[in-house]
C-alpha cells in the first residue's frame, strides 16, 4: 500500500508541478518566485514523509495538535521541514505554535500579534528557534470577519496588525493572505488582494509576499501574483473527515504505521486547500 501511495503522490506531485509552470508560464512569470506548499492537514505523518522523499521541504497544518504530533514523528529526517501555520490561531495556541511554525498564513488580530510575539521572542531568546516567525496578515475580501482575517475596507485596521508584527522583535512581517469568498469570481477577489499588498508595501521597506490560490484557484492567484500556493486537494486527494490516525515516528527509512482511531474535526470556513 505504501508503494502505491508513493506513486500516486508522485504522479500528482509532477502534474502539479507543471499545472504551476503553465501558470506563471501565462502570467509572464518565474515559476522559482511561487511556492508550493502542500496542505497536509488531516493526513498522516507517513504522506509527508512521502512528498519529503520526493523533494518537498515547506508543509502546511491548520491545527496546533496535529502539527506537533507530526513534528515530533517527522523529527528523524535527514532535512528540515519548514512548517506553516495555516489555519486560524486561537490565542491559547500561540505560543505553541510559535514554536514551531516558519510561518503563519492566517492572523488578524493584535492580541494573536502579541501572543505569537512573546512565544517567538522567547523561543529566540532560547534557541529553539534561528529566526523569527514569518507573519501572513489575513484579509477578509468580503467583510465578514467571523470566518477569518481583516476587513480589506479598514486599510487603517489592516496597517494596525502590520504595524504590530513589524513592531515585535519575534515575528517578520511576510505580506498578506486571502481566500476569495464562497461564489465569488477568483480573479476579481484576487485582484482586490493584490491592490491591497500593493498598498501595505507602499509603507515597509523589505519586499511582501502574497499567499493566495488553492487547488481549485491556482492560475487566477498566480495571475495576480500570488508568491505561496496551498494545494492540499490537488496533490493529496479528497479529505477525509477525521484526523489521521496516531502513527509510530517516522522516519526516512521507516513507513509503519499503527492505526488509532481518531475524532471526527469538520475543516475550518473558508479554508478549503
Amino acid at each position: 500500500m505504501t508503494g502505491a501511495r508513493d506513486d500516486d503522490l508522485r504522479t500528482r506531485l509532477e502534474a502539479l508541478q507543471a499545472r504551476l509552470a503553465r501558470a506563471a508560464e501565462a502570467a509572464g512569470r518565474d515559476v522559482a518566485d511561487i511556492e508550493l506548499l502542500p496542505v497536509t492537514k488531516f493526513f498522516p505523518a507517513a504522506d509527508v514523509a512521502a512528498l519529503h522523499r520526493l523533494g518537498c521541504r515547506s508543509f502546511g497544518e491548520s491545527r496546533d495538535q496535529e502539527a506537533t504530533r507530526k513534528i515530533a514523528e517527522l523529527s528523524d529526517l535527514d532535512t528540515a521541514i519548514r512548517w506553516h501555520m495555516i489555519g486560524r490561531i486561537q490565542r491559547n495556541k500561540a505560543r505553541s505554535v510559535g514554536e514551531w511554525a516558519w510561518a503563519a498564513h492566517s492572523v488578524d488580530n493584535l492580541k494573536v500579534v502579541a501572543a505569537l510575539g512573546r512565544s517567538a521572542a522567547d523561543a529566540l531568546t532560547r534557541g529553539a528557534r534561528a529566526e523569527p516567525l514569518r507573519v501572513f496578515v489575513q484579509i477578509s475580501l468580503d467583510g465578514d470577519e467571523s470566518r477569518g482575517g481583516v476587513d480589506v475596507d479598514a486599510p487603517e485596521r489592516v496597517d494596525a496588525v502590520c504595524a504590530a508584527v513589524e513592531a515585535e522583535s519575534g515575528l517578520r512581517l511576510a505580506g498578506l493572505m486571502g481566500i476569495p469568498p464562497v461564489g465569488a469570481d477568483a480573479d476579481a477577489a484576487f485582484a482586490r488582494l493584490a491592490g491591497e499588498l500593493r498598498r501595505v508595501q507602499d509603507r515597509c521597506d523589505g519586499p511582501l509576499g502574497l499567499s493566495a490560490g488553492m487547488s481549485g484557484d491556482l492560475e487566477a492567484a498566480v495571475r495576480h501574483g500570488s508568491t505561496c500556493v496551498r494545494v492540499g486537494t490537488a496533490l493529496l486527494g479528497e479529505r477525509p473527515l477525521t484526523s489521521p490516525p496516531e502513527v509510530t515516528r517516522v522516519t526516512s527509512s521507516s513507513q509503519a504505521t499503527i492505526p488509532e482511531s481518531g475524532h471526527r474535526s469538520p475543516p475550518h470556513e473558508g479554508s478549503s486547500q
